[in-house]
């Protein structure tokens, strides 16, 4: 069993009947999602009042809609530069792995400024900030905020391999 699993069931027997069919019920959303370890998720959500599905779907979009998106047909022959490349004889696969290595590098530094939640490069005070809410489903803001992106985008890679096949 591992330091997840113990954790989890330790954190069950510790709920009553209602609030364990709750903490299950969300264990199986974020399984229905796609998500490795989705008890690890809920229990994060759950012991420790971090937003996780709010997190969760945010990474998981950007993994389907940014990175492994250059994998789907076609995705990479409407850009000229690689309609060139593929024409002087370079790798179909190649290209859309370097597409997928650049978004998410890309991504990796968008989400590591949202989460910095100001111009670090700047040291004045009197400058704005920001922060990511999470909503309800109707949009209504639930106070609570989504930090710590940038330490996620890894661990949600739909694949499991934790982006290992864009640096292969």
């Amino acid at each position: 069993m591992t330091n997840w699993d113990q954790m989890w069931t330790d954190y069950l027997a510790g709920l009553d009947d209602n609030r364990r069919l709750a903490a299950l019920a969300l264990q199986e959303r974020y399984a229905e999602l796609g998500a490795d370890e989705p008890h690890g998720w809920a229990l994060s959500q759950l012991a420790e009042g971090i937003p996780q599905m709010a997190r969760f779907l945010i990474l998981r979009r950007l993994w389907s809609e940014a990175i492994n998106q250059w994998e789907e047909p076609g995705a990479i022959d409407a850009i000229p530069a690689t309609h060139r490349l593929l024409t002087s004889g370079a790798d179909r696969s190649d290209i859309a792995k370097v597409a997928r290595a650049v978004a998410f590098e890309s991504i990796a530094s968008v989400l590591n400024v949202l989460d910095e939640g100001c111009a670090s490069d700047v040291s004045d005070d009197s400058l704005p900030g920001w922060r990511l809410q999470e909503t309800t489903g109707d949009g209504t803001p639930t106070g609570r905020s989504l930090g710590g992106l940038h330490e996620s985008l890894l661990e949600t890679d739909p694949s499991g391999n934790e982006a290992a096949d864009l640096w292969a």
